[in-house]
């Protein structure tokens, strides 16, 4: 699934190495539970991981919801982003400077 646009929120202006930050609501699947999807994005992609809250569901065991605040550079959010797009995963809300006041 596509993910919305890639909208980070940005506390410096240099570029991609401006720091930056986004909140996400990212749905994995059951299948995916065994697999370090987290632990990726931040060994692989060097992004700070909050993880703000887990939702999973006794009625539906088929995936987890996470909602997650991402920190990082605009490359470095980007390619994480990017990462969970080609894991075919789906991000179901991505915050935008507006909403988290920057």
């Amino acid at each position: 699934m596509a993910i919305p646009s890639k909208q980070v929120k940005s506390t410096t202006d240099i570029g991609d190495n401006r720091r930056t930050q986004t909140h996400i609501q990212v749905r994995i699947p059951q299948e995916l539970h065994e697999e370090p999807v987290i632990s990726r994005l931040v060994s692989h992609y060097g992004v700070t991981v909050i993880i703000a809250a887990v939702r999973v569901s006794v009625n539906v065991p088929e995936y987890s919801c996470f909602d997650l605040e991402l920190r990082g550079t605009t490359s470095q959010i980007e390619s994480a982003l990017t990462y969970l797009d080609e894991l075919d995963l789906e991000v179901l809300h991505q915050s935008t400077p507006e909403e988290d006041g920057w």
